[in-house]
Formats: structure tokens, C-alpha cells, sequence
């Protein structure tokens, strides 16, 4: 049913509203981005209907998980066009909050999560997760509600938020969505805007190669070896260069025996083509 979201840019707004739904015995399902929607956050926000009462999406491009040489600056932002998808959605609530809004002056306290934070992203973007977690534990706690939606396709980030979940004891359930595709495959990203028609398929390559690292893995090739040849094949397909493909527990994100596999396991990769960077994983 399309409609008007409403918009709130204030904590005490959101939580206002939040308590009104309360008072009504209602649940409510939050759906954290940082905008430029696509259809992977239209469908996290449906999700959200179904396990919820009322849907509220935030709106922050939060510089605290950017490095000084990233892409704060330049990553998209369409507040306007955001509301309408959310409204045909029948999204209840965006929050959309100002940095200072977020940020008091003088801000001085960090959420950090050890483990699952270190290998993979959080070697290639140092720093990046404990902008990530402080900011989705604000989020949390502003709005505290009853589910919280986040897409696998950053799956590290999902296990991130799910350690700070379970280690500060908030009281909220983290429910992971599958990854949207497009066409060809390529995991859909707010970055995507970035490539160029030149770039475009051979972004779609990246999907098809973790899919045959996967089958390989299944078929009892070892870690080592599918690393390696899933490593090369990135790189022959025409990316400019490769942060990581790597085989870890998909509850950990442990790096794994160099041999066939003896349990469950999950394949990640991040390549740069171009200005874009692209992450994507599978399971195995």
C-alpha cells in the first residue's frame, strides 16, 4: 500500500513515536541503512512487515566507519527518492538524523568487537567496524526494538552486530536477509552507482567465481587451493585488485584448515574495479 512515511531527525521524535507503538502493543521491526535504496533494502524492509507491527528505516551516511580516504563525500544520497520507495513500501517511520544529531560534541565513546572484527574487512578497512558498531548500537538504543534487519551481504558486519547484540545484552533480536541479485548475479550495492558500462560486467563476474570456489569446496578441493585459484581468477577477470578470498567458519569467521572441508564454511571476497570496491560472499 503506497504511502507517506513519515520522517523524524531527532532522538527524542523516534523515541517518542516508538513508545506510542508500545503503548498499542505493537512490535516494531527497525531496518538500519545508510540510504541510496535499492531493491536489497526494499526487501529488508518487507521482511521487517512481516516480522513486525511497524517498520522504521534510518536514513545516516554515519563518517565514523570511513576512513579520511574513502568515499564519505562522494557516496549517494537521495533522501527524497529514499522516502518515496520506503513509502510504496509502507515503511511506518524513517529516522533520519543529522551527524550532529548522532554525534553529541565531545563524542568520545567507541563500541569495538574483537574476533569477528579483525580478519577479511576489518584488516583491508582499519577501523571501519567500530564505526559500524558504535553507530548500529545507537541505532539500537534509540529505538530499541523488537527486530533488527540487516542484509548478508555484509555478513561480516552481521556478525559483528550479532557479538555486540549478545555481549551488551540489548534486547533485540538481529535477523539476517539473503542477498539480492541482479540479473547477471552481481550481489546489489548502493556502490554499484560507481561503475562505469565498461566496468559493469565484469563486476558480474564476481558472483560466478565465489559459485564455482563453493561447488569446488563442496566437492572436496582444499581451502588452500580454492583460495588461491579463486584469488587468480578475480584478478584474470579484470579487477585491479583483490583484498581478500578467503574460506572461514561462517559463525566465526575463523580461517579454516588448509585441507578439504570438515564442516560448515562461507566464501568472502572483496575486489576493487575502478572507484568501486565490491564485497561478496556464498556459502560453501
Amino acid at each position: 500500500m503506497r504511502h507517506t512515511s513519515a520522517i523524524v531527525r531527532s532522538v527524542a521524535e523516534l523515541r517518542a513515536q516508538v513508545a506510542a507503538w508500545r503503548g498499542a502493543n505493537q512490535r516494531i521491526a527497525l531496518v538500519p541503512t545508510m540510504g541510496a535504496l535499492h531493491e536489497g533494502h526494499l526487501s529488508l524492509v518487507r521482511l521487517g512487515r512481516e516480522r513486525a507491527d511497524r517498520v522504521v528505516t534510518s536514513l545516516f551516511v554515519n563518517p565514523t566507519q570511513f576512513a579520511p580516504n574513502e568515499d564519505f563525500d562522494a557516496y549517494p544520497r537521495n533522501e527524497a527518492g529514499d522516502a518515496a520507495l520506503l513509502g510504496a513500501e509502507g515503511c511506518d517511520l524513517i529516522f533520519a538524523p543529522s551527524v550532529e544529531a548522532m554525534y553529541a560534541p565531545g563524542h568520545a565513546t567507541t563500541v569495538t568487537v574483537a574476533g569477528v572484527s579483525e580478519p577479511m574487512d576489518g584488516a583491508a578497512r582499519p577501523h571501519h567496524f567500530a564505526g559500524v558498531a558504535t553507530v548500529v548500537t545507537k541505532l539500537l538504543i534509540q529505538c530499541l526494538p523488537d527486530v533488527a534487519i540487516f542484509g548478508e551481504k555484509d555478513f561480516q558486519q552481521l556478525q559483528v552486530i550479532r557479538r555486540l547484540t549478545l555481549d551488551l545484552d540489548l534486547p533485540v533480536e538481529i535477523l539476517g536477509a539473503p542477498i539480492r541479485r541482479d540479473a547477471d548475479g552481481l550481489a546489489l550495492s548502493s556502490r554499484n552507482a560507481y561503475l562505469t558500462a565498461a566496468e559493469r560486467p565484469i563486476a558480474g563476474r564476481l558472483n560466478v567465481i565465489l559459485a564455482e570456489a563453493a561447488a569446488a569446496l563442496r566437492g572436496g578441493a582444499a581451502v588452500a587451493q580454492v583460495e588461491a585459484q579463486g584469488m587468480a581468477a578475480v584478478k584474470a577477470a579484470g579487477f585491479q585488485s583483490v583484498d581478500y578470498f578467503d574460506v572461514r567458519d561462517p559463525d566465526t569467521l575463523a580461517a579454516l584448515p588448509r585441507g578439504p572441508l570438515t564442516g560448515p564454511a562461507r566464501v568472502f571476497v572483496a575486489a576493487r574495479l575502478g572507484r568501486t570496491r565490491l564485497i561478496d560472499n556464498m556459502a560453501a
